[in-house]
């Protein structure tokens, strides 16, 4: 062999063979048929030439190491694909193995980033030296897996387990999914060195050659036992029954098999021999790789998400402009959160409040912010004080002068709001970025206040803003495109995640998370259980069931936006419909006193500021035995009416993309993980859309023409054609 397709091959005067992977068609090296292909033939070869070899490097040309398994052909894989999916999986792991147990040294010289199958590869080897620093930025290692629905296919669960042990390997490694930063790589176990250069690199690689010319995996040793013990060892048997129930506990039920596939992987996997192991893991691959939920999970959170954060909405030919210093005003919980976001990522911070005193306490949020980011090793001392320097409290609006972007976070009032914006938008930078942190007040009529409308925009951030991934930016009638793309590229500065939307009363989250609730609330009017109503959300993959979040948000909340819903409908002359969810919630404020959590009491019972129980009142004043709404009716409905809703917005023109509505409902407002959000749920639910609209109408029959599928919906289901931005 002279040079494979994706891997070359050099050997030096002293006998080591330098594997580089590099795909020459990729800008990342990944687990596609080229790869595999390359590396059985790296395996035969150095097979072959074994007695002129004196040691083995795997390294890459890339400017990362790796990026793991092709996604594109997992995507596509289907349960009739299952066999070749089986003997692919094989034909790595056979190559891998080949490779460790060559009876020669080898060493992966990781210059970057290395996840998925690009760490398998690496743990096939006897020595791991990670890259970190300038040369090799935000360096990460892992089996991130289980976060696209599956598990590491090319022995990632055979070796963990052996190096760690079951325990360590499944809650630091496997189940989380964790992507490590060199140090706690280190600390963990998973790599063995760390250097700053790439000619460090290389030559520690050499220098582990010549000094460990016998060098085998621990597993390969005579008397290896797994770290821990197996599950024969009665300690181990004694705690593994835990790992089930932390599973059970975490996933409520919800449709998650990749967690429950790397437990039996590595339980089952820990008792055999390594072929018999392998042999596991493959079979459990594969049986998530041709299921549904993997390809909902890496459609939305691989490939929706990187079309999003590429800036698929972000207007064309309008020039960056890096904003500088920016003036945050309104210093309450979600002011300070954002003006601690800003001053992490190195722009400087006015925090404005009406008081000095308010501002500080804005600040020493932040303060509090850094110092717990410092205690976890996520900043240094320099960093936490940096950053906190960069934060200026104010209530002087002076000195807000040269700031070149405002974010307004006021209280959610639009006469206030807009008050602010007249009070400051003259201390500014003349052509400063406006931004109004709004959830549900229409932008148009906000912009109404400031003398450049072109130039204002909403953004909505996620409480809490310092720690949310998502910011919704909302386009009013007279923003522009450069206010929209200065505001793109700022959500991007601040490492979150932009979605554009139109504007609208409640824009894009608001209206969808609107339905969740209300849907919740009349199944309560109805007289559903308030435990099935908990218990379906939970099961259905909701991080947090209805009542529950209502009790968070206050439940005054949407008494207020429906209030605001009816005035804007009447003075457009339109009727507006009450729907039961509005009778709920007055009985609970004003009836019964319980306004949520904050209040003490909710839907809810609080003791020292924690949930205990759901209020028995719920059962005593809402529940009726002859409800007649079936548990999956339960679930449904609620899965159903935020898909639907969201259809109804792509058809107005609020959303544009489905990448933005997938990506929109995951990250903003916790639509369940597994079905790849909002659209990728209608896409993969048995049947497709036309199932999808099927199970509506049956949905409608029984609860209300709300269900009923909107004309695009029976437009896709016609054809049977997925929700695509293709």
């Amino acid at each position: 062999m002279s040079e494979t397709p994706t891997i070359r091959w050099e050997r030096d005067a002293e006998g080591v063979v330098t594997l580089t992977l590099d795909d020459p068609d990729q800008s990342a090296n990944t687990m596609n048929a080229a790869c595999i292909a390359s590396l059985t033939a790296a395996a035969d070869r150095l097979e072959a030439e074994r007695e002129t070899i004196t040691g083995v490097i795997v390294t890459s040309a890339k400017k990362t190491f790796f990026a793991g398994g092709d996604l594109r052909d997992l995507r596509a894989a289907t349960p009739a694909d299952a066999r070749r999916v089986f003997d692919l999986g094989m034909r790595v792991k056979a190559a891998l193995r080949r490779i460790e147990t060559l009876g020669r040294p080898v060493v992966a010289a990781l210059n970057g980033t290395a996840l998925g199958g690009g760490f398998e590869i690496a743990l096939a080897c006897h020595h791991r030296i990670l890259m970190h620093g300038p040369e090799a930025p935000d360096c990460r290692v892992g089996l991130p897996e289980v976060t696209l629905g599956l598990l590491p296919g090319g022995g990632g669960v055979v070796r963990t387990v052996r190096l760690l042990g079951i325990a360590e390997a499944l809650t630091g490694v496997l189940l989380d999914g964790r992507r490590h930063r060199p140090r706690a790589a280190l600390d963990r176990g998973l790599v063995h060195e760390l250097v700053t250069t790439r000619a460090e690199l290389l030559d520690r690689a050499r220098a582990f050659i010549r000094e460990n010319p016998d060098a085998r995996q621990p597993w390969d040793t005579e008397g290896h036992r797994v770290p821990g013990g197996t599950p024969a060892d009665p300690r181990l048997a004694a705690v593994l029954p835990s790992f089930a129930a932390t599973l059970a506990r975490r996933t409520h039920g919800a449709p998650y098999p990749a967690p429950r596939a790397i437990l039996a992987a590595a339980v089952e996997g820990a008792q055999v021999g390594f072929e018999t192991a392998s042999a596991i893991e493959a079979r459990y691959f594969t049986e998530l790789v041709t299921g549904q939920t993997s390809k909902n999970m890496i459609q939305a959170f691989f490939f929706d998400l990187r079309a999003v954060n590429a800036g698929a909405a972000r207007p064309r030919g309008v020039p960056e402009r890096p904003a500088a210093r920016v003036a945050v005003v309104g210093a309450g919980m979600m002011g300070a959160g954002i003006a601690h976001a800003c001053a992490a990522v190195g722009l400087d911070v006015v925090l404005k409040d009406v008081t000095r005193e308010a501002a500080e306490r804005g600040r020493a949020h932040g303060a509090a912010l850094l110092d717990k980011a410092l205690a976890a090793g996520r900043v240094t001392a320099d960093e936490r004080d940096a950053a906190l320097a960069r934060v200026t409290a104010t209530a002087d609006p002076a000195e807000l002068a040269g700031c070149d972007v405002v974010i307004e976070a006021v209280f959610e009032d639009s006469a206030l709001k807009r008050k602010v914006f007249q009070e400051i938008q003259g201390a500014v930078a003349p052509d400063a970025l406006l931004c109004t942190n709004t959830s549900t007040l229409p932008v148009t009529h906000l912009a109404e206040a400031v003398t450049r409308p072109e130039d204002f925009v909403g953004l909505h951030f996620f409480w809490p803003a310092e720690r949310r991934p998502l910011v919704e930016i909302i386009r009013g009638a007279a923003t522009g495109d450069a206010a929209i793309a200065r505001a793109f590229d700022l959500v991007r500065r601040l490492g979150k995640t932009p979605i554009v939307v139109n504007d609208s009363r409640g824009f894009f989250t608001s209206r969808v998370i609107g339905r969740f609730l209300e849907e919740a609330l009349d199944m309560l009017a109805e007289g559903v259980d308030p435990v099935s109503l908990e218990r379906a959300a939970s099961m259905a993959g909701y991080p947090t069931p209805a009542l529950a979040l209502l009790d968070e948000m206050s439940l005054g909340l949407p008494l207020r936006v429906w209030a605001e819903g009816r005035a804007a409908a009447e003075a457009a002359g339109r009727r507006w419909e009450p729907r039961p969810a509005e009778a709920v919630l007055d009985r609970m404020t004003g009836e019964f006193g319980r306004e949520g959590r904050a209040s003490g009491a909710g839907f809810y019972d609080y003791e020292a500021g924690g949930r205990t129980r759901l209020w028995p009142g719920l059962r005593t004043h809402f529940a009726r035995k002859d409800a007649g709404v079936p548990f999956d009716d339960i679930r449904e409905r609620l899965l159903f009416s935020e898909a639907l809703e969201s259809i109804r917005l792509l058809d107005e023109g609020v959303i544009s993309t489905v990448a933005d509505a997938n990506v929109g409902s995951l990250l903003g407002i916790g639509f369940p993980g597994w079905t790849g959000g909002v659209l990728q749920y209608v896409n993969g639910h048995p049947g497709g859309p036309a199932g999808f609209a099927a199970r509506a109408d049956e949905l409608a029959a029984r609860y209300g023409a709300r269900f009923a599928p909107p004309a695009p919906l029976r437009a896709k289901a016609e054809r049977n054609e997925p929700f695509t931005d293709d």
